[in-house]
């Protein structure tokens, strides 16, 4: 739950960090920029609608890494593929922040883009329910579900997944208000923010892995 929600906040910290420092696109919201993309097309802004292509391929690739660090050759040589996945966002971001703002603002949105879909690929469940860290429709259909089993049906354990998507979406929301803040605030540098969460959810990660292998190695002397 602390890595799912502080991954949250992360993602909506960098939708806002685009959209408000580097020219009004989104770097996780896909469907904002098709619907931005097919907006311009129509009015034959073509310059602007090709400002939207970047990210959606950029976001694409992200997927396709994510994918290939969980085949068994690629899984073979890298040993823990989230914990590289998250170091591999930590770099870019880092990089990203002494990107200056105007002519450099593309190449920062598909970066961003980049490990925002890597994030995506990789961490796709909380507890035990698919869920996204950086898109927000799904989570809200699930916790909206959830209540409502919970109060029909007296389901506690959809209670507790509702408390669950609640929290991961207050998250996200928290992240899109700081990061909109801090970008008004600290300009491009913002981001650097951003990696520091990550790195420290990197520390949970790994702290949360150990504690379980811990209770594994535990449980198997007692049996």
């Amino acid at each position: 739950m602390r890595l799912g929600v502080l991954l949250a906040i992360v993602g909506g910290g960098l939708d806002a960090y685009t959209y408000v420092g580097r020219g009004g696109v989104f770097a996780n919201a896909q469907t904002g920029n098709i619907v931005l993309l097919g907006v311009a097309a129509a009015g034959r802004q073509w310059s602007e609608a090709l400002r939207h292509i970047p990210p959606i391929i950029a976001f694409v690739l992200g997927v396709l890494v994510a994918e290939s660090l969980k085949r068994p050759r690629v899984a073979a040589r890298v040993r823990w593929p989230a914990r590289a996945a998250l170091v591999l966002e930590i770099l870019v971001l880092s990089c990203v922040g002494l990107l200056p703002s105007g002519t450099a603002d593309t190449a920062a949105t598909v970066l961003v883009a980049f490990t925002a879909s890597l994030q995506v690929a990789t961490f796709r469940k909380l507890v035990d329910t698919a869920y996204s860290t950086a898109m927000t429709t799904g989570n809200l259909r699930t916790a909206t579900q959830s209540a409502y089993l919970a109060v029909i049906e007296r389901d506690w354990d959809a209670a507790r997944r509702a408390r669950r998507f609640s929290a991961v979406i207050c998250g996200f929301l928290a992240g899109a208000i700081a990061g909109g803040l801090l970008t008004h605030w600290e300009g491009v540098h913002a981001v650097w923010a951003l990696a520091g969460l990550l790195a420290l959810g990197l520390v949970l990660f790994v702290h949360d892995e150990h504690a379980a292998a811990r209770a594994r190695r535990a449980s198997e002397a007692e049996a």
